[in-house]
């Protein structure tokens, strides 16, 4: 079975400026990611601009991550699409590139009901040939996973966990009360991880894992040790980072704010970036948050 516990940094697509795919630095990110103690790689999320990417380059960025990976820690795809048909497709291709497992967000821009959400999420996970995970983000896709919805998924064999990007701690909870030696429970909203950790869930996929990745893991990794006063001190730096981070695509700020740790991804592909002179001077000041616990 595979393990999904720890810190999976859900990073950046790094591109040049003719916002062609950026191989050679997407390479130095997830190394970067492993030196740091992550305990696994989330490639192609939303954090890796995956709806700004063709289907193609999708799979090819799973491929070069797995990679350079080369087996030492899980690499989890992010292969959600609109239509239940192409999510499939993406799974098949993932599979086909050597991840480990599937992130499946919701379908988008259309509404779905739980029953759609019930079958198209059985569908994947019938066709899948590899685990699948349940992806809840509400505020993107406008579709939330309810609770009752997940639990009955969590019947399926294939379908080993979910998650949780609502940002609602009452919606983690009710994720978190299935959460059991088989099916795992994650979070997706960076001020929540050690919530999850201490309601029985297995850590994040976490996007402010690419600006700190060794703030991330000294979450996991002190809570882990029973050392809960560190965790608390790590969780509560990354909070005031992120209160202090300026409105905006939030895929478009992290992309930003890794840049300007010095550890270059380029541009986000358009329309959603640059910041304008405003939110950046907002995001340097972020990033002089006076705390020894960003890392």
């Amino acid at each position: 079975m595979i393990d999904l516990r720890g810190i999976f940094p859900a990073i950046v697509t790094p591109m040049r400026e003719d916002e062609a795919i950026d191989e050679i630095a997407l390479r130095g990110v997830v190394r970067r990611m492993l030196e740091s103690g992550a305990h696994g790689i989330f490639a192609a999320g939303t954090n890796g601009e995956f709806y700004a990417l063709s289907d193609a380059e999708r799979v090819r960025v799973v491929e070069i991550v797995v990679d350079e990976v080369h087996g030492v820690v899980p690499v989890i795809a992010g292969t959600g699409a609109v239509s239940t048909r192409a999510t499939i497709d993406l799974t098949h291709a993932a599979a086909d590139a050597g991840a480990a497992a599937v992130s499946v967000v919701t379908p988008y821009f259309a509404a779905a009901d739980q029953d759609q959400l019930v079958r198209h999420y059985t569908a994947v996970a019938d066709a899948a040939h590899l685990p699948v995970m349940i992806y809840n983000i509400p505020m993107r896709t406008h579709n939330p996973v309810d609770v009752e919805t997940v639990r009955q998924l969590a019947e399926h064999p294939q379908i080993i966990g979910a998650k949780d990007s609502s940002g609602d701690p009452a919606v983690l909870a009710g994720y978190l009360g299935m959460a059991s030696e088989g099916f795992t429970v994650l979070a997706g909203s960076d001020g929540l991880v050690l919530t999850c950790l201490e309601g029985g869930g297995s850590g994040s996929i976490s996007g402010m894992a690419n600006i700190f990745p060794g703030t991330m893991v000294g979450i996991y990794e002190s809570f882990i040790s029973g050392d809960i006063a560190q965790a608390r001190a790590f969780q509560d730096a990354i909070s005031a980072f992120r209160t202090a981070l300026p409105s905006g695509n939030p895929s478009t700020v992290v992309k930003e704010a890794v840049n300007l740790r010095g550890y270059p991804v380029g541009p986000s592909r358009a329309p959603f970036g640059p910041l304008d002179d405003r939110a950046r001077e907002q995001l340097c000041s972020a990033l002089r948050i006076d705390t020894p616990h960003l890392r």
